[in-house]
């Protein structure tokens, strides 16, 4: 069996954008013998070659600024009228299931995934998709991750291509990308030069209808083959968050 990581490292970097940025302070070992002294235990009475435990204190991250899974909650407070679901009401079995990878690396920049990209991938590749599995887009966009261009680069889902998807029986899927749609800053740009109210986080807003579950900023999606694999993504259980950080693996037999 072979493990794949999935995963971006949850760590300080500086040229993260600033609401990316992730703050961690590492206590090092010999400050937990002074707070073990304090509660009463003798110095002479600590074990030998003990220096301390460490420990460490996230004192910045939030849920969408690393690998994550975003809940329907996120989309919407409410899908056809009914309370969308928190990160913590995810069902397990979602969590787990065979995974494809669609290949979108030759898509250009701000040029939005379609249906018909989709179908021609998996045509030319003899894959087919089956309610329940997990389907990772490959955008290969995940080489400008942690530097500040990150959430303006790449492709994105379109909004008829998400929910085909989920009409393919899929509730769980996810890209390498900042983020599902297009680059924020260019939906924008465009829903103000077009008029158009429906162009702005079309993708994400599938979800005001149907519900579903996607996974951003995911990293290594070319260590993966097309197909013949499992996918784990088992978010924290945040009571009431939007989403969630997730270590995301891949798994072949």
């Amino acid at each position: 069996m072979k493990i794949i990581d999935l995963s971006k490292p949850i760590q300080y970097n500086k040229t993260d954008p600033w609401f990316m940025k992730v703050k961690i302070k590492h206590k090092p070992h010999r400050k937990a013998k002074w707070l073990i002294r304090f509660l009463g235990l003798p110095f002479k009475l600590f074990p030998k070659n003990f220096t301390g435990w460490a420990d460490d204190t996230i004192k910045k991250m939030g849920v969408h600024s690393t690998t994550h899974i975003d809940a329907p909650w996120h989309y919407s407070p409410t899908i056809n009228g009914e309370k969308s679901k928190t990160i913590d009401k995810i069902p397990l079995e979602l969590c787990f299931a065979e995974g494809v990878v669609v290949d979108m690396k030759h898509k250009s920049d701000l040029d939005p995934i379609t249906i018909k990209d989709i179908k021609a991938f998996l045509e030319e590749n003899n894959i087919r998709i089956y309610p329940g599995m997990i389907v990772l887009i490959k955008t290969g966009r995940d080489k400008y991750n942690g530097t500040r261009d990150f959430p303006k680069k790449g492709t994105g889902m379109s909004a008829e291509a998400t929910e085909w998807l989920i009409e393919k029986g899929v509730k769980v899927m996810g890209i390498d990308s900042w983020g599902w749609d297009l680059p924020l800053p260019y939906m924008a740009q465009k829903a103000k030069e077009t008029g158009n109210p429906e162009l702005f986080w079309e993708a994400h807003l599938v979800g005001q209808r149907k519900e579903y579950w996607h996974m951003e900023q995911l990293v290594n999606l070319d260590a993966l083959p097309y197909s013949g694999f499992k996918i784990a993504v088992f978010p924290l259980k945040i009571v009431g968050a939007s989403a969630a950080p997730a270590r995301v693996v891949a798994i072949i037999d």
